[in-house]
């Protein structure tokens, strides 16, 4: 019988516990098939990161926390409008009306002094088409993004969008009121597309022609109906202020692109970083300063 030359033998494969890995569906470097959960998290991981980042990604990707943020927000955006249009009917639901106009919570130019207004006014909205629109779209991106960027970093982005809609609401178009998430979900979008367009070449090019499209499409009709809302729909005998749009997508392009480009890196050593956090508190303490004394809007 020939001798067997263990040397010259190929050793058996290992796990790094040391542990023989017997089968391909053992192997831990992708043998086996994937889940529903794997497959989407390679899905997300390809619309939301670049190349070099997925790897990071996918190696501690888990639901844990869910996307609490993003779905907490919608339910009571969407909670407030079911009570204003059914135990506070309105005439129509596509419409603005006293019921909402009067609510505490929307942004009123005479109740400036009521500093939650700046906030509140994100909960209310004026009509099917407008509450439609945001929950759909700050969904269908803010999901994604808290899985890849988790909670704190999406509801900061998110935010920034709110305050900065409204602030600069409150100077551009200062006899106008307010309503509508439209700051904050324009804040995700701003964020999510800077992304897409500086890293263009490694988020799949086909992929980055279509997600790019689809934000030029949705942001022109979503700025259309804004438009149509405040200068030439005559039904409503209260102009809504479209600005914040701006504010938003500013804060986005700005702040957003900064937190959702520094995937597992650190916030606090990048310089733009800081240069978007020292521009927004000069913007919030000029916007402050604007509505305490130069402001020309109504006073109660």
């Amino acid at each position: 019988m020939e001798a067997i030359d263990l040397e010259q033998q190929e050793p058996l494969p290992v796990d790094r516990d040391g542990e023989q890995v017997r089968t391909a569906a053992d192997r831990p470097d992708g043998g086996r098939k994937l889940g529903c959960c794997e497959k989407f998290q390679q899905s997300v991981s390809k619309w939301m990161l670049p190349e070099d980042s997925r790897s990071k990604y996918l190696e501690r990707a888990n639901c844990c926390p869910p996307p609490i943020f993003i779905i907490l927000v919608s339910i009571a955006e969407l909670a407030v409008f079911i009570y204003y249009a059914v135990w506070k009917p309105q005439k129509q639901w596509v419409t603005l009306d006293d019921g909402i106009w009067n609510s505490p919570l929307t942004y009123k130019p005479e109740c400036r002094e009521e500093a939650w207004r700046f906030i509140s006014y994100m909960f209310v909205h004026a009509g099917v088409e407008h509450i439609v629109g945001n929950l759909v779209m700050q969904l269908v991106v803010g999901i994604p993004l808290e899985l890849v960027h988790k909670g704190f970093e999406v509801g900061s982005v998110y935010m920034s969008g709110v305050l900065a809609g409204s602030l600069a609401s409150s100077i551009f178009d200062p006899d106008k009121a307010l309503v509508g998430a439209s700051g904050g979900v324009y804040a995700l979008i701003g964020g999510y597309f800077m992304n897409a367009v500086v890293n263009f070449r490694e988020m799949i090019p086909l992929l980055g022609v279509f997600r790019i499209l689809l934000i030029v499409i949705f942001v022109g009709t979503d700025f259309g109906f804004a438009f149509y809302r405040r200068f030439v729909n005559d039904d409503t005998a209260v102009k809504v202020s479209f600005v914040a749009h701006f504010g938003g997508i500013v804060a986005g392009m700005t702040i957003g692109y900064v937190f959702f480009s520094d995937y597992d890196k650190k916030l606090l050593k990048d310089p733009r970083f800081w240069i978007c956090i020292v521009g927004y508190l000069v913007f919030l303490i000029f916007a402050i300063l604007y509505n305490i004394f130069l402001s020309p809007a109504p006073t109660m």
